[in-house]
């Protein structure tokens, strides 16, 4: 392949403007190597993260023609638009500078939602064994493969409304957590989550759900968390 990619890349901080670049195209080429080929070939003081390349430490997450993607997944073949490519930072983070960004407050919501495990045993203890089959088990099994990525966060639009909201990431850890049979903290984490900055919060639009590259549905796990929070009010627990 011969022709050239227009690429527009944004720069700066949250005040930047986007620039234009022109990137050889190639064969089976990804948003990433269009990236690093920037970095290394046209401009080296462009700020961008990646780690592993192939799909599965999520670091190299940008907003791809308007869409969050995994840009070492995102093959140019199918997401350029007539040849061309605009590349922004994640939305609804801090801009730190050019295509990265500050992931600080993500993990904060992390863990204002109980995403922590608090264990009920020691290491004296038996191995707690968990039937694969059990409801609870395969409720978690279903959102455990979150790497925190921070698409479905981008993805959002009630975190660009209401900055208070704890996102689809954080909520998504707290269901699992919360049919975990041997995690001590249930109460109190969703106590942490049944309020307008929780799980009642979301409106159910399904973004996260949609651009999550594990395929995962953190609009059911809130869901979940919903039907719990009903539960526990009605029994006056919260």
């Amino acid at each position: 392949m011969t022709t050239d990619l227009d690429v527009q890349v944004w720069r700066g901080d949250s005040a930047g403007e986007l620039q234009r670049y022109v990137v050889p195209r190639g064969d089976k080429q990804t948003v990433l190597d269009v990236v690093t080929y920037i970095q290394r070939r046209l401009d080296p003081t462009l700020s961008y993260r990646f780690a592993c390349r192939v799909g599965m430490c999520g670091s190299c997450a940008m907003t791809v023609n308007g869409k969050p993607r995994w840009t070492c997944r995102a093959s140019v073949e199918r997401v350029a638009e007539a040849g061309s490519l605009e590349l922004r930072p994640l939305r609804n983070m801090p801009v730190i500078k050019d295509l990265a960004v500050d992931m600080t407050g993500f993990f904060e919501k992390w863990q204002e939602a109980g995403g922590r495990f608090v264990p009920t045993s020691t290491r004296h203890d038996p191995i707690a064994v968990v039937p694969p089959s059990s409801p609870a088990r395969q409720a978690a099994d279903a959102g455990i493969e979150c790497i925190n990525c921070g698409i479905c966060h981008a993805a959002c639009d009630v975190v660009a409304w209401d900055p208070a909201y704890q996102g689809p990431a954080a909520l998504n850890r707290a269901w699992t957590l919360q049919n975990d049979v041997r995690d001590g903290d249930h109460g109190q984490r969703l106590r942490a989550v049944a309020s307008g900055s929780g799980c009642l919060g979301c409106h159910s639009m399904g973004n996260c759900a949609r651009y999550c590259p594990n395929s995962l549905n953190p609009t059911g796990s809130i869901a979940g968390l919903k039907r719990l929070a009903v539960k526990a009010a009605l029994k006056g627990e919260l």
